[in-house]
């Protein structure tokens, strides 16, 4: 079983950064494709953004390209999102995602939900405008 504990959400305006940690329990962090989603009130959870196991490989929501930055340090258990230029739509829960442990070769994330087995209870990140 893995435990995911995002923080770094919080109420900021337009235009401001903010960046989301998630750390995770285990020894197999490595392991594992991790990902951002995020849930606005009343929509369905989105895929925001993905990174593969050794970090060379991520992917964007298109609406968070060249604003957003998901990044991981292996070492820590943990991955981040930088949110640059924020803006009224991005508000949201945003909840880091876990793949179970796969040791197979290759570089690659998943962007669907149901592609993901372990997730943290979410952040909520408010954008004033």
């Amino acid at each position: 079983q893995v435990q995911l504990l995002e923080s770094g959400g919080g109420l900021v305006q337009a235009g401001d950064s903010l960046r989301l940690s998630c750390v995770a329990s285990g020894r197999t962090f490595s392991n594992r494709v991790m990902g951002w989603f995020r849930q606005a009130p009343g929509k369905e959870r989105k895929f925001v953004a993905g990174i593969s196991r050794s970090g060379g490989n991520t992917g964007y929501e298109e609406s968070v390209k060249g604003r957003f930055t998901i990044s991981r340090d292996n070492a820590k258990n943990t991955v981040y999102l930088q949110m640059n230029s924020l803006k009224s739509e991005d508000t949201a829960v945003y909840y880091c995602a876990a793949r179970r442990s796969e040791y197979f070769s290759g570089n690659y994330y998943y962007t669907e939900v149901n592609e993901y087995h372990y997730w943290g209870q979410g952040t909520q990140v408010t954008v004033s405008s």
